[in-house]
């Protein structure tokens, strides 16, 4: 019996996920290879400087950073399974040369090409996913990247917590490097045995392929049916609309409101990501345990927890997320964050390590949980689950998005340690606020993107409000939108509110339908 379209769609999109795995065990694994006393005898009396324990831990974000743009141009000219085919490559000599390190400099070298391989994978797994899903999956798929890096964190806890236990030598920190290569592996073995994407082959003027993909992906290999080819039209009618041989897409990126705008979102949506304190919690949760009176082996018992914590609200995001959207999920989960971090706030404050309330010490512990729950189910998912981009400019767009997501997580990695030392406490407040500040963004800024067709985003940003609730586009549904296209009711090329009813509510866009009336 054959796979069903959604399912075959939702594998291949898991199978590219691979490479995300790498990056979540590679951020939780560090965790408890900075404090090993094996680790800081073979780096030298280097690693005990903050500066220096920052750049190990960031130096992984700055090689990403600077592999987004090179990741963006390969996308682009050579297709997306050969850029996740270098990055995998990438990452694996950045793994080998971790393992296999003998002073801070190896350390440094392979923390910073292993960033680089995974600033080619987190940038390519939800840009192909997002190009290869249906309008009703499409949410599901692409959160499928935090998933991936979630399973990651919990592999990396669980191991770490084990080579703790169990040795005492260079094994303790060697092992928990070398098994990051695992995911690897296949991922560059099997990923042109997986389809290309369609709407690239479109693009580069492939449009037998593109259509016999789109087949392959949604239709059991039948380039007559009718959904497939409604997609196949819409894709061509974008390309065509844009132009895109007659066009530079990073002047286009930066001199069309149109596209600027959704690129700007991008960009403060990735900022906001790291803006909520989650990458300090992950890198730096043996010293701020420390700082409350709990060992390494209660500190890895902890965050063994919280990655299962944060698993269930990556499964909740992927079941949830099509059905609530993006908005207000975003929003709701930064209030959330902004709470949690008030109360940690108060509690690290007037309980330190010092003051023996263990209750209070454990209060603390659960904020981070619940924290961690809000972020994965909520923040971290839909960072990567909002393509607002055409395809002709979406390797970029994302190219430089991603760029934002990295610079800011680097900037974090590298004053955290600092930042704790000299300020405790008072650290955390600065979370506080910017968690509120990122709510209040999202609700003023970003239009909800759940159910629409990848083709229409352009006309979203183009024809909506900037201030999205003076004028917010109606919410469509992405199952009566699928409907629509197999019963032919829905035109390629034309927005979806034009068969559901579903207007864009705004003065610019009613301004334009009345412009082409005219014309």
């Amino acid at each position: 019996m054959p796979l069903s379209p959604k399912l075959y769609t939702w594998l291949v999109g898991a199978f590219a996920a691979l490479g995300s795995i790498v990056f979540g065990y590679d951020l939780g694994v560090i965790a408890s290879v900075l404090p090993s006393p094996s680790f800081i005898t073979t780096m030298g009396p280097r690693i005990k400087d903050s500066n220096q324990e920052g750049l190990v831990t960031s130096l992984l974000l700055l090689g990403a950073f600077f592999s987004c743009p090179f990741a963006g141009y390969v996308a682009d000219r050579y297709g997306r399974r050969w850029c996740i085919l270098v990055g995998a490559l990438i990452f694996m000599l950045g793994a080998s040369l971790q393992t296999g390190a003998q002073n801070i400099d190896y350390m440094m070298a392979g923390r910073f090409f292993a960033g680089a391989g995974i600033g080619w994978l987190s940038f390519l797994a939800p840009l192909y996913q997002s190009e290869i899903a249906q309008p009703s999956i499409r949410g599901a798929l692409s959160t499928l990247q935090q998933l991936a890096l979630g399973i990651g964190a919990l592999v990396a806890s669980w191991a770490d917590r084990s080579s703790v236990e169990q040795y005492s030598d260079e094994r303790q920190w060697r092992l928990p490097l070398s098994f990051q290569l695992i995911p690897v592996i296949p991922l560059a073995a099997l990923i042109f045995i997986f389809p290309e994407s369609p709407r690239w082959l479109a693009l580069k003027g492939r449009d037998e392929e593109a259509l016999a993909t789109l087949a392959r992906l949604h239709a059991h290999g039948d380039i007559k049916d009718p959904l497939v080819n409604f997609e196949y039209e819409d894709i061509k009618a974008s390309i065509k609309e844009a132009n895109p041989e007659n066009i530079n897409p990073w002047k286009e990126l930066f001199t069309k409101m149109h596209h600027f705008r959704p690129l700007a979102l991008g960009c403060i949506l990735q900022f906001s990501v790291q803006m909520t304190g989650v990458s300090a919690l992950q890198y730096y949760s043996p010293l701020i345990f420390a700082n409350l009176g709990y060992d390494s082996v209660q500190t890895l018992r902890f965050q063994s927890y919280n990655s299962i914590i944060a698993l269930a609200g990556e499964l909740a995001c992927i079941l949830l997320v099509d059905r609530l959207g993006r908005r207000w999920p975003l929003i709701v989960g930064n209030l959330v964050s902004c709470a949690t971090y008030a109360v940690a706030t108060a509690l690290y404050a007037l309980y330190p390590a010092s003051v023996d309330n263990t209750s209070a010490h454990l209060a603390f512990v659960m904020m981070t949980w619940i924290f961690n729950l809000a972020f994965s189910s909520c923040i971290g998912p839909l960072s990567w689950a909002y393509p607002i981009l055409p395809t002709h400019l979406r390797a970029q767009g994302t190219a430089i998005t991603s760029c934002f997501a990295w610079i800011s997580n680097f900037i974090v990695g590298q004053v955290t340690p600092i930042a704790f030392r000299q300020r405790g406490w008072q650290y955390y407040i600065a979370f506080c606020v910017m968690s509120f500040t990122n709510a209040v963004t999202i609700w003023a800024l970003f239009p909800e993107t759940k159910g629409r067709r990848l083709e229409e985003m352009e006309d979203l940003f183009k024809y909506s409000s900037w201030f999205v609730p003076s004028h917010p586009p109606r919410v469509v549904n992405a199952q009566k939108v699928e409907k629509e296209m197999r019963e032919g009711r829905l035109q390629p090329g034309h927005a979806t509110e034009h068969a559901t009813d579903n207007a864009f509510d705004s003065p610019a866009h009613k301004w334009e339908d009345e412009k082409l009336e005219h014309a």
